[in-house]
């Protein structure tokens, strides 16, 4: 069974709930941005492509409300709306990438009426969506060339069809790969403090039908020390041009554990997702959520009441520790990432290749 993470529908916003998976499958309807910005703030929706996807159709909800007599009253009115959709989550580059893409669509219908601009808005969200799905699907083309028959592939955190408008990052080699026949098995890590690996990516791949075993964050060494892990594939956030990756917490680990054990480390990288403005992961600003994440779950307390708590959301994982990413123009090496945004580039010489 596989469901719509995010739609435009009847004037509405409608976002699956993932805070409420496993468990129960239940639809937030938004008519008003403010309540799209508040999903992406509180997870309800989350994944780096997701969360984009989820900006522009805000953006373009906000808009239909918006009364202005002139271009330039419209563009002063939808700013705002802009500006609350890019402080939901900081680190995450993706919702930059459409504000910006938005920004210029609109300079490009500056001189259409203010009710068709707020008419194709929504049809531009709806390509995004659209859009995303097929970069995904090309994603998972190039990466399952790496994967072969009988492999064991090792996961973190959610980078599926959840966390995107469809068929997902990380997950689509995965699935693309059963497509073809290749008898896999995943170990998808718990990722705290959330649970995202054990709640969202079990149950994703679970319905796929795809053999896979939820351990806690801290086995993943042990498994690859026994030789059981032979690759291993994640997301991510936000990818810079040299190719440092911020991915959800914990990745830099799995990337040190790969790194030691001679694993692959894989990165699954749309080019939205790849920030070709900064050259180094440590001007990625990281966000750091609540105490009660890590305190609590699922509203039940763990931990002592008062204890100090460091709740990082993401960390980064250096240029060094990746063996190639995942993207839709192909496999490349994290040295040729800085290449990939020239107007001459020609992919099929910068591609890798399965050794």
């Amino acid at each position: 069974m596989m469901v719509k993470t995010i739609e435009f529908r009847d004037g509405k916003v409608i976002i699956l709930d993932q805070a409420m998976l496993p468990h129960d499958i239940v639809y937030m309807e938004c008519t008003y941005y403010q309540r799209v910005a508040e999903a992406i703030k509180n997870l309800n929706i989350r994944g780096a492509p997701a969360i984009g996807i989820a900006s522009a159709m805000g953006i373009a909800l906000g808009a239909q409300d918006i009364k202005a007599g002139s271009y330039a009253e419209f563009i002063d009115k939808i700013n705002p709306i802009m500006e609350t959709m890019i402080a939901t989550r900081p680190t995450a580059v993706n919702i930059r990438w459409v504000v910006e893409r938005i920004k210029k669509f609109l300079h490009s219908k500056r001189d259409e009426q203010i009710s068709r601009l707020k008419e194709m808005l929504i049809d531009e969200a709806n390509k995004i969506l659209q859009e995303d799905i097929e970069v995904n699907k090309a994603i998972g083309r190039w990466g399952a060339e790496f994967i072969r028959d009988g492999d064991t592939i090792l996961t973190h955190c959610n980078a599926g069809s959840l966390a995107t408008g469809g068929y997902g990052t990380a997950t689509a080699p995965m699935l693309i790969a059963k497509e073809q026949g290749k008898k896999i098995q995943v170990f998808a890590d718990e990722t705290r403090p959330v649970l995202q690996g054990a709640r969202l990516t079990v149950w994703e791949l679970m319905q796929a039908e795809i053999p896979v075993t939820l351990i806690t964050d801290n086995t993943a060494g042990a498994l690859m020390k026994r030789g059981l892990i032979d690759l291993a594939i994640v997301g991510t956030d936000r990818t810079t041009r040299k190719g440092d990756v911020a991915n959800k917490i914990g990745t830099y680990t799995v990337a040190v554990l790969c790194k030691e054990n001679k694993v692959p480390f894989y990165v699954a990288a749309p080019l939205s997702s790849i920030d070709f403005n900064i050259e180094s992961g440590e001007l990625i600003p990281i966000e750091e959520r609540s105490a009660e994440e890590v305190t609590t779950i699922r509203g039940q307390r763990v931990a002592p009441e008062g204890v100090k708590v460091i709740n990082l959301a993401f960390d980064v994982t250096p240029a060094e520790y990746v063996t190639a990413f995942f993207t839709e123009k192909g496999a490349f090496l994290p040295r040729d990432i800085r290449k990939l945004i020239l107007a001459d580039v020609d992919f099929t010489k910068l591609r890798l290749k399965p050794s």
